[in-house]
């Protein structure tokens, strides 16, 4: 890829990021916690464009922060989205030439899981550093969003499957 392609997708795929983030969230009654469909955009976009998706996990929360939270940018969401974007998208590259088997799905699936984990727990301590939140608060609803974003993603992988097979 060329680098004005490169900025193209990590355009594109912010942009939809976003709209899927703000558009298509489900409420499930846990705080703020919601099925947030932006994450499926950022498993196509690591498993389709590798490394790349970190700036669309990042870029896409800061602007979904930035303009429409009313409690301003959320630093620790956005190096979740970062983490997220390095880890999955460095692994996926294995898995981005076509069609997935059930061996690579499980594999993905556990990377999906891992760096889920680890980006929520780089959230928590960022959050409860910045907003003098105690450890031991934030971490249940943390362990929450960690199971949900999970799902969501790993819901992404046949959807990434799929577009990899139309290549």
């Amino acid at each position: 890829m060329n680098k004005t392609k490169d900025i193209a997708i990590i355009g594109v795929m912010t942009a939809l990021y976003v709209v899927f983030s703000l558009t298509l969230k489900i409420p499930m009654g846990v705080g703020a916690i919601a099925l947030d469909l932006g994450y499926i955009v950022l498993t196509i976009a690591c498993m389709r464009y590798g490394w790349l998706g970190l700036f669309v996990g990042g870029i896409g929360a800061f602007l979904e922060s930035l303009l429409f939270s009313a409690y301003g940018i959320s630093y620790g969401w956005i190096a979740m989205n970062v983490i997220i974007g390095v880890l999955c998208g460095l692994f996926f590259t294995r898995f981005n030439k076509g069609k997935l088997n059930l061996k690579a799905y499980l594999i993905c699936g556990v990377v999906i899981v891992v760096s889920v984990f680890i980006g929520a727990a780089i959230k928590t301590v960022i959050e409860c550093y910045l907003y003098s939140i105690p450890l031991l608060v934030k971490i249940p609803k943390s362990l929450v969003a960690w199971g949900i974003d999970s799902v969501v993603m790993i819901i992404g992988l046949p959807i990434a499957s799929k577009l990899n097979e139309r290549r």
